[in-house]
């Protein structure tokens, strides 16, 4: 572990390098999917592409507080000339495999492309806690759960890819929890199938290590189909994963370390890692570099597959 950079993904020493200040450009036939976008870091991303013009498919459980975002985004922007289409995608729990079926069957009923796929959404549990298959609860819902979605959209993606003449992408989420509490190797591979989370924030960064385990070894699978992934740390934010928090800690957080939510959205080389905001740096990890090299990725990967066979 790497106290410096650690520190630097907490304070980050330069401004972003990409806000929405700095608009990407007409997006309009563009097809977007934002996974936990009714509220944090998904929902402020949702707003600075709402004015692209691209169809961006809002994708949570709750479908009344999807309809509270796409309300809360279109009235912020009623004033601007070009606007996006917001469509809900609800009913989506990444804890649960057999929704995310059901899930990619709406989307799939909709369009024929997809062009980019953020792997947003994520979960802290308590100890204790199990998803409905019997998995851990983190890595379940942080990185079991959004492969199957993922996987389910590849074909989507290339479609997207062959029809814009440009590469699709596919962006999972990373956390500074990695570097400070990753087990040995960032996976415990002995854990995969505990059951249940013995230790909260050493599983939750478990699940978040095997986010980047499988960025690096999509890079390898889907490269050469136009697919592009990278994994990013959005940095310290405040976002709904506090909410069970003591309030004291929570407002120490605020004033001192946790930046506004939309800096997540500011953080976007294929198989690369993303640092606050929008650097493009290796994990401080060395370890789990070591294991990625040495096929642990791939393991990861696999066993991933042998998990979600049942609800491809």
């Amino acid at each position: 572990m790497s106290l410096r950079a650690i520190w630097q993904q907490f304070f980050p020493s330069r401004s972003p390098v990409f806000t929405e200040a700095d608009p990407p450009g007409s997006q309009v036939g563009k097809v977007f999917i934002v996974t936990g976008a009714n509220s944090g870091i998904g929902k402020e991303l949702t707003k600075f592409l709402y004015p692209t013009g691209a169809t961006i498919y809002l994708a949570s459980r709750s479908e009344e507080r999807i309809s509270e975002a796409i309300a809360e985004i279109e009235s912020a922007a009623s004033a601007l000339g070009t606007k996006g289409i917001l469509k809900s995608l609800h009913g989506l729990d990444l804890s649960d495999l057999q929704t995310v079926k059901l899930a990619y069957k709406k989307f799939a009923a909709q369009e024929k492309e997809l062009h980019i796929l953020w792997n947003n959404a994520a979960m802290g549990c308590v100890p204790g806690s199990p998803t409905p298959q019997g998995l851990e609860a983190h890595m379940g819902a942080n990185a079991v759960g959004p492969f199957l979605f993922t996987s389910l959209l590849v074909p989507f993606l290339r479609a997207g890819a062959k029809n814009s003449g440009r590469p699709s992408r596919i962006v999972w989420t990373g956390s500074v929890q990695i570097e400070m509490s990753a087990p040995i190797g960032g996976v415990g591979f002995p854990r995969l199938n505990g059951g249940k989370t013995i230790t909260q924030y050493v599983d939750y960064a478990a699940s978040k290590c095997g986010d980047l385990f499988l960025a690096h070894e999509g890079a390898v699978r889907w490269g050469d189909q136009e697919i592009i992934t990278v994994c990013q740390n959005p940095g310290k934010l405040y976002t709904g994963i506090y909410a069970g928090e003591n309030w004291l800690f929570v407002l120490f957080l605020r004033c001192f370390v946790l930046y506004q939510a939309k800096y997540g959205a500011y953080t976007i080389n294929n198989g690369c890692y993303i640092w606050p905001f929008g650097v493009i740096k290796p994990n401080s990890r060395e370890d789990v570099y070591k294991e990625i090299y040495e096929g642990k990725a791939k393991q990861f990967w696999e066993w991933c597959e042998e998990k979600v066979n049942p609800f491809m």
